[in-house]
């Protein structure tokens, strides 16, 4: 029986499997179902490590989903916008701590 214990310890910062490039990765809402939409981009952006970072694209300006980041992580994820529309925003939405 393997316990958490038995199981490899991860470095800061990155999950060590080695079957991935460090690349920022990718999350289009778009392709969400729109019921569970923001509760899938909360629960990936809580989960960044200090330091990490998301690229997020949406199909409109995305500051109500921004309010609810900032309440959930109290200023914890920095925003930076890559594209803004017409069509689509693009966010680095990075954890400061």
């Amino acid at each position: 029986m393997t316990t958490t214990s038995d199981l490899p310890l991860a470095p800061t910062g990155g999950c060590a499997c080695g079957h991935h490039d460090e690349a920022v990765p990718r999350l289009d809402a778009r392709e969400l179902p729109h019921a569970i939409r923001h509760g899938a981009i909360l629960g990936a952006v809580s989960t960044l490590p200090v330091g990490g970072a998301l690229d997020l694209t949406a199909p409109h300006d995305p500051t109500p989903l921004l309010a609810q980041i900032e309440e959930l992580l109290g200023g914890a994820i920095a925003v930076a916008y890559l594209e803004s529309g017409p069509q689509a925003w693009t966010l680095r939405l990075t954890r400061t701590r």
